[in-house]
């Protein structure tokens, strides 16, 4: 763990000044960055992620594992802060799971270049996941647990009401595919969580957001993107099977992700098949007007 200043002492105007400088002056990066920000604030509006809390602002913990999606919360975060559409603190996080040949000092480096506050919390979760897992599953469900758990204890310690999360619109829709292909439910991806104990919510302001927009963006503020070499180097993984079932979908017939985004959030319990959260018992005609289904 590294030393944070506090965070009332933050000029996060100048951090996103300078991180911006790096970043093209073209027509098309303004565009960009532009619309990646309003998806987002209309996400953080949508889904009530700021709050109502008139006291102390809020403070979210930024959890960045190096890859682009990460990489690209950070900024466009910082990019509503700067410009007043943020009335919250934030402080970037790495977790070093100690994954062989993972380049520790990057991510310091990359926050200390722009001035963002960190924290980085090393904890060897690799051993535990590579001894746990059997030799043909896959590492992912047992890293995430361990992580999320740790990323909530890192919350808790440095007073944080929220951890933020980079997924996006495809880690969304294929979490929606695996869960009801494979796991018999339709559940999705929230923007908005609240944790088992209830004292710290995950939020995802990014959801709404294109894979390719955040690749594009990154790319243009030159983040130094880390690969993961734990899950990333097995064969085969469901979540990559569903990624690349959705794109050939999407290339067959373009609008097909956007149409599945939308149902997420049109949902009519009533035209599905769950007692639990519609009463079918208690449908019964009304009279002679009554409305046919």
């Amino acid at each position: 763990m590294v030393d944070i200043l506090p965070l009332d002492d933050v000029d996060y105007g100048a951090i996103a000044r300078d991180l911006f400088s790096r970043a093209p002056g073209t027509t098309n990066f303004n565009r960009l960055r532009k619309r990646l920000k309003r998806q987002a604030g209309d996400s953080i509006r949508r889904y009530g992620m700021v709050g109502t809390n008139t006291g102390e602002p809020p403070k979210w913990l930024i959890c960045l594992s190096g890859g682009k999606d990460s990489h690209a919360l950070l900024a466009i975060l910082l990019d509503l802060k700067a410009h007043g559409d943020l009335p919250v603190d934030l402080l970037a996080c790495n977790l070093d799971q100690k994954q062989p040949g993972f380049p520790a000092d990057t991510l310091p480096n990359w926050f200390e270049s722009f001035g963002m506050p960190y924290r980085i919390e090393t904890r060897d979760t690799y051993s535990i996941v590579v001894d746990k897992v059997a030799e043909n599953k896959t590492f992912c469900s047992l890293c995430s647990r361990l992580r999320r758990g740790i990323l909530y204890r890192v919350a808790r310690e440095e007073g944080c009401d929220a951890i933020v999360l980079g997924h996006h619109r495809e880690d969304a829709l294929a979490t929606f595919m695996m869960n009801l292909t494979k796991g018999g439910r339709l559940a999705a991806m929230p923007g908005k969580l609240l944790n088992d104990a209830g004292d710290v919510t995950v939020l995802r302001p990014l959801i709404d957001i294109e894979e390719s927009d955040l690749a594009r963006y990154t790319a243009a503020l030159n983040c130094p993107i880390i690969p993961c070499n734990l899950c990333g180097s097995q064969d085969g993984l469901q979540r990559q099977l569903m990624g690349q079932r959705l794109r050939e979908w999407e290339a067959k017939a373009p609008g097909t992700k956007s149409s599945m985004m939308r149902a997420l959030s049109h949902v009519r319990p009533s035209h599905l098949l769950d007692t639990d959260i519609f009463d079918f018992q208690a449908l019964t005609p009304q009279g002679d007007d009554a409305d046919v289904p």
